[in-house]
Order: structure tokens, then C-alpha cells, then sequence
């Protein structure tokens, strides 16, 4: 009985430790009220101050989705996402110290209070027979308003999970990824036109983990243990995060395109495009679910394979030996398509029957399905021929294979790969018996080199 308790014991430390920030940190008191969480994002504008800062009003910034919060059953009148979208915006421009923000939310409320501090300055004068009341300074009118809210909540745009169950003891993990879109405007109040208009969108991430175990560890005595923690990324944090990078993105912009003056100059002024280009260049590479679209092979490649060959001939008992070959690969224009010249050596053995070496020359169109990801499924197909050793008496074939090549770093791959080939002869074992002609299989793996600049190195899609 010990040897299955020390497994459920190993597995279910591995299932902790998968989510232990969370789970050994599970809150069994109340805490005190904090500051709030900043954002880890970086800014190229660390350390990069404005020489004036520019005063900007924010009527309202606002969620304009109208989504309420996804539930499993039943309904729910919670909104997907914050309605004080105006409160963040508000403290982002302070935060980036290139904007002087004043109040226009709730301007009525302002306007209200003044008017009783007029009021009760003229009441004060009357009764006390003062001849002058203390004007109020006038309102502060800003250059700029800042526009645009939230605009988009994609709930669920991918879900799954594992799991697995053996004997008793079992564990399980899900995982949903929302998104929200937001749009940020910059208008001019002299002349009513939008000087800069930017977007940015945001995933939230929530995890599920848990295992249980359900056992009769004696006749009438039953074990059953569960535990598990959830992680959800927090709606606001997510929302702020998204404001965040929008304003830095709108003065960004504004830096470029003149709008506003950094400290230090034009110098500072290409450094900030030139970074800002490097991140614009890394978007438009990355597609929805962040998948990297960056075409990391070359023109060419020299490809090497090694694995088995098993002989379907007239004999029986096919055993699997040696397979090894070598192609030079030469890509199209279009990066999913490339042309391949092989050589090869492999051996063919029916058990008791017939054993030989040959030689195989191939040529072969290959499609590469995900081109610019670095886990790729390929499928092919040629002719070529195969002899014995010697060369003597080539037979044609035609071949045709699939496989999944993974680039752990650009420029190398390492590929899995199957593939039949039918010749054009009933001769190859040496036996000519019944209608059908010989055939093989190959089946192993192989590294890929690539080399020379691509045709195309990044490819911007919205969705593929």
C-alpha cells in the first residue's frame, strides 16, 4: 500500500508546484487597504520629459461595449469591464507628466460650487457693508480633449484545459482568455480636428488548477482529498494597463508628428521613433492568441534525415533498418513552398528472405502550413528513383510524406517526419509475385539548416 501513496503524494506536489504562486499564498486573513498595483509594462518614454506640459481635458472615457460579465448559468447585470474608465484616464495622464489634465467630468458640479463661493462672498460683503468682493480666478481652459473609450470585450477567445485520471487520483487545469479593445483620440479645441487618433487591446487571463482523489484505501474506509486555485487577472489592472500604453502610444506619436517637444531635442526625438519603429515592426509580426509571424528561415536549406526503412514486398516479416539522407532545399517567393533534391541510403530486410542496400534520388514539392510559427506541419510529394548499391538498373518512384519541424532558435530545425514510397516494379526484393508492385516506408528525423535572407522577413496579418 505504500507505492501508491508515494505516487499520489509525487503527483500531487508536481500539480501544486505547476500554480504555487498562487496557491501557497492563499489569503486566510483580511489585509489592509494598499496603494494600488502599477502595471509592469515598460515605456520607451522612461526618463523623457516634455518641455511644456500640455493642459488636456476628458469628458468622459467610458466603456462603450454595453457587454455584461459572461456567467456559466443564469444571468448577471455586473458589467464586463469597468465603468470609471474616466478615473483611469485621468491618473494616466498625470502619471506621464506630459499632461496637465483639468477637471471636465463632472464640470457641472464645479461650476455649482463656484457659484455658491460667488454667492456667499456677496452675502458676506453685504451684511459686513464691504464695498469689494473677492473675484474667483477664471477657469482653466484646455487645448486639447482627450476622447475615445473602451470599445471592444471578446469574451472567451480561446478556452481549453487537461486532465488526466488513473486509479483514483486525478488533476485538471482550464484556462479562458478574454480581450477589450481601446481606442484613445486626441482633438484639437481650436479647430474641432483630431490630431491623433490610437488603439490598443489587452488580454485577461484566468487559470484553473485543481486535483483530487478518490480511493477505498480499506473495505468500508474511503480516502478522498481534493484541492485546487484559480488565478483571474484582474479586469481593472487590465483596463489600466491598456490606458496606459494608449496614452504612451498618442504622445509617442505626438513626438513624431511634432505635436509636442521633448526635452533634449531632435536627438531624442529619433531615438524615440527608432524604438518605436522596433515595436511597431514586432506588431505587425504578431497575429491574434500573440502568435510571432516572423519568417525565421532562409531562402535555402540543407536538410539531413536519419531513421528507418520497412519493405512491403512478396516476403513477409518486414523489419525496420537504416535510412539516411541528405537534400538541398530551395524556397519560392511564397515562404510556404519550397522545391528539395535529395540523396539517400537505406537498407531492406524480410526476415530469412531478402536483405540489400540501395540508393535513392529524390525531388520533392514541399508545403510548410505555418510558415512563419515556429511549430510547423509539412506535408510532400515527388518522384525519384532507387537501385542497389551499385547503381545498376534504377527503378522509378513516386513519394509522398508528412511531418512537424520545430525552430528552437532561427535558422535550425528539427523535424519528425513519415513517408510512403510506391515503385514502379514488383522486382525490388528480388521476388516478382502477384499483381501489386513493392513498396516502403521511411519514417525518422532529421535537422535543418537554413540559410541566406528571406524574401519576406515578417508578414502582418490580423488573423490566420
Amino acid at each position: 500500500m505504500r507505492k501508491p501513496y508515494l505516487q499520489v503524494l509525487i503527483f500531487f506536489l508536481l500539480l501544486l508546484l505547476q500554480s504555487c504562486g498562487a496557491y501557497f499564498n492563499q489569503p486566510f486573513t483580511t489585509q489592509k487597504a494598499r496603494i494600488g498595483e502599477n502595471t509592469s509594462s515598460k515605456s520607451i518614454l522612461d526618463g523623457i520629459l516634455p518641455i511644456k506640459e500640455t493642459i488636456v481635458g476628458v469628458y468622459k472615457f467610458r466603456d462603450q461595449t454595453g457587454q455584461y460579465k459572461p456567467v456559466d448559468n443564469g444571468s448577471t447585470f455586473s458589467t464586463a469591464v469597468t465603468q470609471g474608465g474616466t478615473a483611469i484616464l485621468l491618473k494616466s495622464l498625470e502619471d506621464s507628466k506630459w499632461f496637465n489634465p483639468i477637471e471636465r467630468e463632472n464640470i457641472s458640479n464645479l461650476l455649482n460650487e463656484r457659484q455658491i463661493i460667488r454667492s456667499t462672498r456677496q452675502e458676506y460683503a453685504k451684511n459686513s457693508k464691504e464695498k469689494q468682493v473677492t473675484s474667483l480666478p477664471p477657469l482653466l481652459f484646455a487645448g486639447i480633449i482627450i476622447e475615445g473609450g473602451i470599445v471592444s470585450f471578446d469574451s472567451n477567445i480561446i478556452t481549453g484545459g487537461t486532465g488526466a485520471r488513473y486509479f483514483g487520483a486525478g488533476g485538471s487545469s482550464e484556462y479562458r482568455e478574454d480581450r477589450i479593445t481601446v481606442y484613445l483620440r486626441a482633438v484639437s479645441t481650436s479647430s474641432g480636428r483630431i490630431l491623433k487618433n490610437v488603439y490598443v487591446s489587452k488580454t485577461i487571463l484566468s487559470q484553473g488548477i485543481s486535483a483530487n482523489l478518490f480511493r477505498y484505501v480499506k473495505l468500508r474506509r474511503l480516502l478522498e482529498v481534493e484541492t485546487g486555485v484559480t488565478k483571474n487577472e484582474p479586469a481593472q489592472l487590465a483596463v489600466k494597463e491598456a490606458i496606459d500604453k494608449a496614452v504612451q502610444n498618442l504622445i509617442i506619436e505626438g513626438i513624431i508628428d511634432g505635436l509636442w517637444k521633448p526635452q533634449g531635442g531632435e536627438a531624442v526625438v529619433e531615438k524615440i521613433k527608432e524604438k518605436y519603429d522596433k515595436e511597431k515592426e514586432e506588431a505587425a509580426s504578431t497575429a491574434l492568441l500573440n502568435r510571432k509571424l516572423e519568417d525565421r528561415r532562409g531562402k535555402a536549406a540543407i536538410s539531413i534525415t536519419a531513421g528507418s526503412a520497412n519493405i512491403e514486398g512478396d516476403y513477409g516479416g518486414s523489419k525496420g533498418r537504416i535510412s539516411t539522407s541528405m537534400a538541398y532545399k530551395l524556397y519560392f517567393k511564397k515562404p510556404n513552398l519550397n522545391l528539395n533534391l535529395g540523396v539517400g541510403y537505406l537498407q531492406l530486410e524480410n526476415e530469412k528472405a531478402f536483405k540489400d542496400d540501395f540508393v535513392s534520388l529524390d525531388i520533392n514539392l514541399e508545403y510548410d502550413f505555418l510558415p512563419y510559427e515556429d511549430l510547423s506541419p509539412f506535408a510532400y510529394a515527388g518522384v525519384g528513383t532507387i537501385s542497389k548499391i551499385d547503381m545498376n538498373n534504377p527503378y522509378a518512384k513516386l513519394q509522398f510524406g508528412l511531418g512537424l519541424e520545430y525552430l528552437p532558435v532561427p535558422n535550425v530545425g528539427i523535424k519528425l517526419f513519415g513517408e510512403q514510397n510506391v515503385t514502379f516494379t514488383d522486382k525490388l526484393d528480388g521476388l516478382a509475385q502477384g499483381k501489386r508492385d513493392d513498396y516502403f516506408w521511411r519514417f525518422g528525423v532529421g535537422l535543418n539548416f537554413y540559410f541566406g535572407k528571406p524574401y519576406k522577413r515578417v508578414k502582418s496579418v490580423i488573423f490566420e
